[in-house]
């Protein structure tokens, strides 16, 4: 990997400095038509030649914005990029991008360059031949002749289609009311859209709010109402999303994509761009959350030697990505960069970075989110029920552990017949006595949550029901479960995987320096912070548990705090008190409010 690199990132020209070191790598990785960028071995679902296509597009994320905020640093890449979008649409030429179908990965990677025909008419439309026009046109207007999902997919038709609107085109304005009619019939209330009724997750916010703010940017005049609808919107998810970040510009590591970085601040990008400011949200809070998030992300080892980004959280990691996780796919975090297509002299970049602190305890219904945070807002921690996923990878991980946080990010299941394999932090794993498979939570019967406590039934396997309630306390929380089961199991609760070294360019001594399990708790703390769960009822023992490595999203090599039981057949009854803090001495004992609110339930 290669070292990271801290980036001071308080000013446009730092950040168009960061842009250059990002793009300049890349540069050696595009192919001799420069149609495709081929950063690096892996797979998707999808081709190799799309996914090439794929990568060279998402670069034009921060290419856009930089060429309308007229930067100079961008020209020598644009010429690169201009003869690859020239090449890829010549079908006469070898890197033709090729003729799509029905639910094409290519009809995502067109939203970009639809966003430069609608602000860079010149640049993307005007310097072209008219075959070359032609060419782009017949490619792009592909994306009008196939199927593709109902979700925030038909956002990129919406793209492109406003694009051929700039640049006086031939455009199917039925198809284009009719597509955004349906990602308006997305929208739930208080801000939030859906992909489906099940998805609860960052798609929201750099899906149909990034894109619905582009296209107010590039419509507010031709389609008023609808704009100020889509604009309304935003200012209502502000403050709510913003309770997914914490001081130090982490947001919350939670569903699916996460690969994308940092485009968890895209969002703040997006509306600096399309001159929306919210309620306790103004200039400086937005810039200090997106320029603390890239600072954050751009500190990280997620850049090989050469210095492209690489698949994973944290670090490089493919054990947690989707299977539309391509080498080329983690540049879609580069729609961060939209910022710079404001002028040095917009009040965004004018204004002194603020840090906006939400309120300690904050119930976002429509995500099933309840998030609380520390008095210093050193970290975000959110409990939830009710998300439930199936479509990809290590859904019930990205999704339905009891807890997660921006200090503590969670980890997946490599195999579930150890608990080391397993790694179920913030889970209460189960099995079949004598048995080899371990089951968390995949579902709920029934789920309710308020802003002092959330309530679940879940069943993790035929013949086990769960009911749950959890009840957070500051920086701890209290888990009761009362468990019918036909037969005997074994359980297993873990607290936070904690992180215990790093080897590689970051060589440092063992993180988690003070381990200790007993009959009544298991606990671990270092640098990186402290992680206990300690037993009121029902448990047998502590047990300090060192998961699989690469199964947690932040750390390559964690330790993982546990209380074992076994049960017998029927009714069994555990609470249990869980300590996660971003920097605290281990803990002693459960202080007495947490003991007071463990003893009542």
């Amino acid at each position: 990997m290669n070292k990271p690199v801290q980036y001071s990132l308080r000013t446009r020209q730092e950040l168009v400095d960061a842009a250059v070191r990002m793009i300049d790598p890349l540069v050696s990785c595009l192919t001799p038509g420069k149609a495709r960028m081929i950063v690096g071995e892996g797979s998707a679902h999808y081709p190799e030649d799309v996914a090439g296509m794929e990568g060279f597009s998402r670069v034009l994320w921060a290419l856009v914005p930089m060429m309308i905020g007229k930067c100079p640093e961008a020209e020598p890449y644009w010429r690169l990029w201009r003869e690859g979008l020239i090449n890829g649409t010549d079908p006469d030429h070898e890197e033709y991008w090729g003729d799509i179908h029905d639910y094409d990965q290519r009809m995502v990677e067109m939203a970009v360059i639809g966003t430069g025909l609608c602000f860079l008419p010149d640049r993307f439309y005007g310097e072209l031949t008219a075959e070359q026009q032609g060419n782009l046109y017949r490619w792009l207007n592909q994306i009008n002749l196939y199927d593709m999902p109902k979700n925030n997919w038909r956002y990129f038709r919406i793209l492109v289609n406003t694009g051929f609107l700039k640049v006086g085109l031939p455009v199917d304005e039925a198809r284009l009311k009719e597509d955004l009619d349906m990602m308006e019939g997305h929208y739930v209330g208080d801000g939030w859209y859906f992909d489906y009724p099940t998805k609860r997750d960052y798609y929201t916010i750099w899906g149909f709010h990034y894109y619905s703010l582009v296209y107010a940017a590039a419509m507010k005049d031709a389609d008023p109402e609808r704009c100020r609808r889509f604009i309304d919107r935003a200012k209502l998810i502000a403050p709510r999303f913003a309770c997914w970040f914490d001081r130090e510009g982490r947001a919350l590591p939670y569903g699916r994509s996460l690969t994308y970085r940092f485009a968890q601040g895209s969002f703040w990008s997006a509306m600096a761009f399309a001159g929306v400011t919210a309620d306790g949200l103004g200039w400086g809070e937005m810039k200090g959350m997106l320029l603390g998030n890239l600072r954050f992300w751009l500190g990280m080892p997620i850049f090989d030697r050469g210095g492209a980004l690489m698949v994973g959280y944290g670090y490089p990691n493919l054990c947690a990505a989707e299977g539309y996780n391509a080498p080329g796919s983690p540049y879609w975090g580069m729609k961060a960069f939209f910022a710079l297509a404001l002028p040095e002299d917009h009040p965004f970049w004018q204004a002194e970075e603020k840090q906006y602190t939400p309120p300690a305890r904050f119930l976002d219904e429509q995500v099933r989110l309840l998030l609380t945070r520390d008095a210093e807002n050193r970290q975000v921690i959110a409990y939830t029920a009710g998300n439930h996923a199936w479509e990809h990878m290590h859904e019930d991980e990205k999704y339905e552990k009891f807890a997660y946080s921006t200090q503590f990010a969670f980890s997946v299941i490599k195999e579930a017949t150890t608990l080391q394999k397993g790694a179920f932090d913030s889970m209460l794993a189960v099995k079949h006595a004598g048995k080899d498979l371990w089951h968390g939570r995949s579902g709920c019967e029934t789920f309710e949550l308020s802003e002092d406590q959330i309530t679940f039934t879940w069943s993790p396997m035929e013949g086990v029901m769960i009911d749950t309630v959890i009840v957070p306390v500051g920086m701890w929380h209290v888990r009761k479960h009362v468990i019918r089961a036909e037969f005997p199991v074994e359980i297993a609760e873990g607290a936070f995987a904690v992180r215990r070294d790093w080897a590689g360019v970051r060589l440092c001594d063992r993180i988690a320096s003070v381990l200790n399990a007993d009959e009544s708790c298991a606990q671990a703390h270092g640098a990186y912070g402290t992680s206990a769960i300690f037993a009121v009822r029902g448990y047998d023992k502590g047990e300090m548990i060192w998961p699989e490595p690469n199964t947690n999203l932040m750390w390559p090599r964690t330790v993982l705090p546990m209380l074992r039981a076994d049960l017998p057949a029927g009714e069994s009854t555990l609470v249990c008190a869980v300590y996660a803090d971003a920097g605290e001495a281990p803990q002693e004992s459960i202080p007495r409010e947490v003991q007071n609110i463990a003893e009542s339930l």
